[in-house]
């Protein structure tokens, strides 16, 4: 039998039979127990070996937490050709019993002598070495094909990746100007006059939001307020408040109504406008000698009154229909007068909307309760507390909605 065996070795398969009898006494037997280490990593090369028995485990890292395993050589497998050829090269692994085994073993001396007596050895030893040395070759192109295309695919996707990164940073260029510009619409600074003062908030849901507002003063002691909320968010959304925007600021010097400015700007929108978007508003003309606010609104949330003893009214309403979506509109138009020490409240509806983190949306009725207690402040300190009220009642939870708050309160 084991005879046979070395018949199947390459370098003894060119011996007669009747020699291999003479090979097998020139080989000595290597017991080894379980987990017995044959040699190590970077030893002396001086020997061959057979399996005739058991398994032998090839190791990188031998005993150590990165211990590789690189084969595992059973009965007939051989290894340590290269020792009997190469004087002073030394073992690229560690070899290791897995169960006790037993091997054969042919020292470099031990292969010399025999080439003396059978030369058709050396030409064996050539012709697997040669044969070791192209299948080397062969896995180590395919080895480099494999990493070349995978380097490839890599290479394609880091290019992807960084394509993506550049496009990434100029939309978020693009986006930080489009709310620099946005910002640059809001006013820096609210109207100060006798007998009023006023206050706002806007906190965006992204980036560029779609809400407006803003204050400013008209000729006879006359000042504007508009509040407005563009449907949808994101750039377009704010491209098209700030023609709202626009066009309700030029139409507010004409000297007209706040119900004709609307119908003025309606028709505008409407005609320069070719999309499905549309922004409700509330614009109103607060007269500083008599305290009457004259609003018009189109679709808006209806305002809220502060009275000065600490009641809420919501203020009655009637249908409004938004701004951009047709050509001939019904409006809301109220008359209200703002007695001393009361705050009247516009804002849109992100306020209302808004959800704690289990879903309930913050309501109207939290929003009259928080203002029927800020009776004593002025109308920026009832923003700025409304709206922290509300950023405590999200907890974090995502805001879906821009959020604009308006205020104007009458000084006693």
């Amino acid at each position: 039998m084991t005879i046979n065996l070395l018949s199947k070795i390459p370098i003894f398969a060119d011996l007669p039979v009747n020699e291999l009898d003479r090979v097998l006494s020139a080989l000595d037997v290597k017991e080894l127990k379980d987990s017995e280490i044959l040699f190590r990593e970077g030893e002396p090369g001086e020997h061959f070996y057979i399996v005739l028995k058991g398994e032998i485990e090839v190791l990188m890292a031998a005993g150590q937490m990165e211990e590789l395993r690189l084969n595992l050589m059973k009965a007939g497998e051989h290894f340590g050709e290269m020792s009997l050829i190469m004087p002073g090269g030394h073992r690229t692994a560690t070899v290791r019993a897995r169960g006790d085994a037993t091997l054969l073993s042919l020292s470099r001396a031990q292969f010399l002598d025999l080439t003396t007596k059978h030369p058709e050895l050396s030409a064996s030893m050539v012709r697997v070495l040669s044969q070791r040395l192209d299948a080397t070759n062969t896995q180590t192109f395919h080895d480099l094909s494999e990493k070349n295309r995978q380097l490839q695919i890599a290479y394609n996707e880091l290019k992807d990746a960084q394509a993506q990164l550049i496009e990434k940073e100029r939309l978020e260029r693009e986006l930080q100007v489009a709310a620099d510009i946005q910002l640059s619409i809001l006013p820096d600074e609210l109207p100060k006059v006798d007998r009023f003062d006023f206050g706002a908030r806007i906190l965006p849901a992204r980036q560029v939001g779609g809400d407006l507002y803003d204050v400013f003063l008209l000729k006879d002691d006359q000042v504007g307020v508009v509040i407005g909320d563009v449907a949808d968010k994101g750039v377009p959304s704010a491209i098209f408040m700030a023609r709202a925007h626009a066009l309700i600021m030029a139409e507010a010097d004409m000297g007209l109504t706040a119900g004709e400015v609307m119908h003025v700007v309606n028709r505008h929108i409407t005609r320069l406008q070719k999309s499905t978007q549309f922004v409700t508003v509330l614009y109103g003309i607060l007269d500083l000698k008599t305290r009457v606010f004259s609003y018009a609104r189109a679709g808006h949330e209806p305002p809220l009154m502060l009275h000065p003893d600490g009641t809420v009214e919501r203020i009655p309403h009637s249908s409004g229909m938004a701004l951009g979506l047709w050509d001939t509109i019904k409006l809301d138009e109220r008359t209200v007068t703002l007695p001393p020490g009361s705050t009247f409240l516009l804002f849109t509806d992100g306020l209302t909307d808004c959800r704690d983190t289990h879903g309930e949306p913050f309501g109207l009725q939290r929003i009259k309760e928080t203002l029927g207690g800020l009776s004593n402040v002025n109308a920026q300190q009832a923003c700025d507390h409304l709206l922290e009220t509300l950023m405590n009642y999200q907890d974090g939870s995502k805001q879906d909605d821009d959020v604009t708050l308006v205020a104007i309160h009458a000084l006693k």
